[in-house]
């Protein structure tokens, strides 16, 4: 049986309605990219807060930090998603757990916060480990300057630490972008749920799954283009090789 190809099949209308198949793609594209960039936020904000507490000489705060990485890190990123969305509102009281269920995009919000916690537990051993190769004369520095344990962090180890794992954070950002695909178990329509969608539709399969690898391709030059332009414009002298 011989596959009959149809590069043209992006042209033409849709049966949902919306345009044609391309638009159909792009409007995956779009969801992919929105749900990245949140999830991305959280990874980075939660990483951050979780790689100090890896940091600290407290053996609490350390602990925290390990329960945590140990828990998004090792868990699988499709069971965790269907935690969220299909056990915890059952566990939540009945309220609670009729207003998670009637959320508005509700597929979208639990794929960006599932997937940034995810991504976070990566994120903050990055972050630790950053910190961990500084050399002790930065906090002692910090702290012969008077300023607080809080202030350290903030103008002195945080600023060089992200700096120096600014290379890794472009993989765990990549990364990102990847597993929002796994959100379609969840009812999100995303780029792949797109390309599903259009093969499902048009039976031309290798054009639907083509043109999401090259979008996914685009996006991904597009990341790493930018994260070495940042990175090099915020590279410290002698911590980084050839830099």
């Amino acid at each position: 049986m011989n596959y009959n190809w149809n590069w043209h099949i992006f042209l033409e209308p849709n049966p949902t309605g919306s345009g044609t198949y391309l638009d159909l793609l792009l409007s995956g594209l779009w969801l992919t990219v929105k749900t990245a960039l949140l999830a991305w936020v959280i990874a980075l904000i939660f990483g951050t807060i979780i790689g100090i507490l890896r940091s600290l000489p407290s053996k609490t705060a350390s602990w925290i930090g390990f329960i945590w990485v140990e828990f998004f890190r090792n868990m699988p990123l499709l069971v965790q998603l269907f935690l969220w969305f299909f056990v915890l509102p059952e566990l939540l009281p009945r309220a609670a757990g009729l207003w998670l269920k009637q959320l508005p995009n509700a597929p979208f919000w639990t794929a960006a916060i599932g997937v940034g916690l995810f991504m976070s537990a990566r994120v903050a051993v990055q972050l630790a480990a950053g910190i961990a190769s500084l050399p002790r004369g930065q906090k002692q520095a910090a702290t012969a300057l008077g300023l607080t344990l809080t202030q350290g962090y903030r103008y002195v180890l945080l600023p060089m630490a992200f700096r120096i794992i600014m290379p890794p954070l472009t993989s765990e950002f990549l990364n990102t972008v990847k597993n929002t695909s796994v959100a379609i178990t969840i009812g999100l329509i995303e780029l792949t749920g797109q390309a599903r969608a259009m093969q499902e539709f048009s039976f031309q399969v290798f054009e639907a799954f083509t043109a999401a690898t090259v979008m996914y391709l685009a996006i991904n030059i597009i990341v790493v283009t930018g994260m070495r332009f940042l990175e090099r414009s915020l590279a410290i002298p002698g911590y980084i090789a050839g830099k």
